[in-house]
């Protein structure tokens, strides 16, 4: 499961529609809704805010909302808490270069041209949600593990 911190601009349609796919079992397990990936770490960020549903709800929102602008249908009726924003969860700018680097050896692979259009953006922007900070990798990424 990967939910990326990155603006969902930066995506694929390979990657922004697995990114829907995977947070809406996230958001599934954050309801209760099944028993799978109920410890995966990267839901430690949701489960510590106030709303996890909400939060989980606004990070569908903002694909949701890319899914529009490229003319894709991604049903909102799916999101729980249909709010469309909820207060921004932090994000540490060692985290997004990590994400980063991880993002554009996929596209290298999967959408070339779209690596070339990202190839010379050093600070990428984060999905609305998130608000940079300094700081190192997050303790939920898998140390020594490339991510997935």
């Amino acid at each position: 499961m990967r939910i990326w911190s990155l603006h969902p601009r930066y995506l694929d349609r390979q990657g922004l529609i697995a990114c829907w796919r995977e947070t809406l079992l996230a958001q599934a397990v954050l309801n209760g809704a099944t028993r799978g990936y109920t410890r995966h770490p990267q839901l430690e960020r949701f489960r510590e805010t106030d709303e996890p549903l909400a939060s989980i709800g606004a990070y569908l929102h903002g694909l949701a909302t890319e899914a529009d602008h490229r003319g894709y249908r991604f049903d909102r009726s799916r999101i729980v808490d249909a709010v469309e924003q909820s207060a921004t969860i932090g994000v540490t700018d060692g985290q997004i270069a990590l994400e980063w680097a991880h993002l554009l050896a996929k596209l290298a692979v999967r959408s070339p041209e779209l690596r070339e259009r990202w190839a010379d953006i050093t600070r990428p922007e984060p999905h609305p949600l998130f608000t940079v900070t300094a700081g190192p990798i997050a303790s939920w990424e898998r140390a020594g593990q490339p991510p997935t």
